[in-house]
Formats: structure tokens, sequence, C-alpha cells
């Protein structure tokens, strides 16, 4: 080897040494402890949750103002849950054969609460839709996705 190449053996080599205890730190992720703690986040970063799975209810509610005004005001009612953090996700299905709807993310502890919450819903209150439950242990960070949205969804003007 020449001298330029040995020279620039030693820099590779010199570089990747000092590089190498730096990229094992930021391999290792340091957990935050106030953002785990807001989160509601266990020993593992996780919490849990309960998914409310909505389908087709009994009582169609027919096109027209009724109608209307319940889905306005299941719309308010998701912001208002939303805004309290007891609802984390929300959203309709497609279109689907079993009667598949949409969902509800609770970040709350058990079923019984999310049963609560989701009785404030007009569509459950109207027969429109009607409510499954599933206990669900998951990330804490989906704690964030409210607050995410709120920085990527265009304003409604007041």
């Amino acid at each position: 080897m020449n001298g330029f190449a040995l020279a620039a053996l030693a820099v590779i080599l010199t570089f990747a040494c000092c590089r190498a205890p730096a990229a094992e730190a930021a391999a290792t992720p340091v957990r935050d402890v106030p953002l785990a703690t807001r989160l509601g986040a266990d020993e593992r970063g996780m919490r849990q949750y309960v998914l409310v799975i909505l389908k087709t209810g009994p009582r169609r509610v027919p096109d027209g103002k009724e109608r209307d005004a319940m889905f306005a005001a299941h719309f308010a009612n998701i912001g208002r849950l939303a805004k309290q953090g007891k609802l984390v996700l929300a959203g309709p299905f497609g279109d689907d054969a079993s009667g598949w709807r949409g969902l509800f993310l609770f970040a709350v502890p058990d079923i019984e609460q999310a049963r609560r919450l989701t009785a404030t819903d007009p569509v459950i209150v109207n027969g429109e839709m009607v409510a499954e439950y599933h206990a669900w242990y998951g990330s804490a960070a989906a704690m964030m996705l409210p607050e995410l949205h709120e920085k990527i969804a265009p304003r409604k003007p007041e």
C-alpha cells in the first residue's frame, strides 16, 4: 500500500472505532420517563385500552334532517371524548358485508367504562349502530395520536 492508502485506512479505522460506541449508544433508546408517565405507560411502554367495533344496528335512521343531526352529534361526541383524553382513535371502515361500520379506541382500563362512554354516542342511542367491546393492551404511544392529528388536520373555521 502506498502512503496515501495507509493514511486513508487509518482515518477510516479511527472513525469506525470512535463512532462504534456512539452508534451503540444511539441504538439503545433512553426512556423518556416524564412522557411515559404522561401517556400512562407501564414498565414496557404499554397500557390498557378498550377497542370498540361499531356495527350496523337494528334501526337505520332515515335520510334527512334527523340522520344529519345524529351524525353531526356523533362527530361532536367524538371530539368531546378526544378532548377529554378518553378517545384515542376513531374512524370508519369501508363498505363491509359483515356490518362493521367503525371503531373507537378508548384509553380506559375496562370494558364497563368504555360501555358508559359509548352510551353517550347518538348513533348508539338511536340504534343506528351497536358496539362490540374488546380489551386491548398496546403501546402507550397511541395516546399521542389525537395531539398529532390536531397538527396535521385542516383547521375548521369557527
